[in-house]
């Protein structure tokens, strides 16, 4: 396979990966107290179409739970396997979590909307993960499951 068919673009490849969805962890999740903000409703409905919601809260130390789920401040802390991290960072920011990606070794990175780097897709897909780049997580997996 070719590392390029690790960058996912198309609908069927998209499709393909959330067929597979069970457990996701959120890098960069936020808490109920900013319900507004697509870092967490986001997960949100993505918990209550029936995924499992991993929490990976960077802003709020405090924090123990978000959406009743115990959270974890870095992958590695993440028992068990993960079918996708998704990202809500700076473009600026990804590249300072391409170490920990990689040795967590997700099935898959999704990029939520506004979030691109190439570099770092690539490095990803070159390692055999799958990427999807600039695309809201939420409105993919609400189109799948009506499709």
């Amino acid at each position: 396979m070719n590392w390029q068919d690790h960058l996912l673009t198309t609908p069927a490849q998209i499709g393909g990966l959330l067929a597979r969805l069970r457990r996701v962890a959120v890098l960069g999740m936020r808490s109920e107290r900013y319900a507004d903000r697509p870092a967490h409703y986001v997960p949100l409905a993505l918990k209550e179409m029936g995924l499992e919601i991993v929490p990976v809260d960077l802003h709020e130390p405090e924090l123990k739970t978000i959406l009743g789920e115990p959270v974890y401040r870095r992958l590695a802390d993440i028992p068990g396997p993960l079918d996708l991290v998704d990202v809500f960072r700076r473009p600026a920011d990804v590249p300072g979590h391409l170490d920990e990606i990689l040795a967590k070794r997700p099935a898959a990175v999704w990029l939520q909307t506004g979030i691109r780097h190439d570099a770092v897709a690539e490095q990803l897909a070159r390692e055999g993960i799958d990427v999807v780049q600039d695309r809201c997580l939420m409105v993919e997996y609400r189109r799948y499951r009506s499709g």
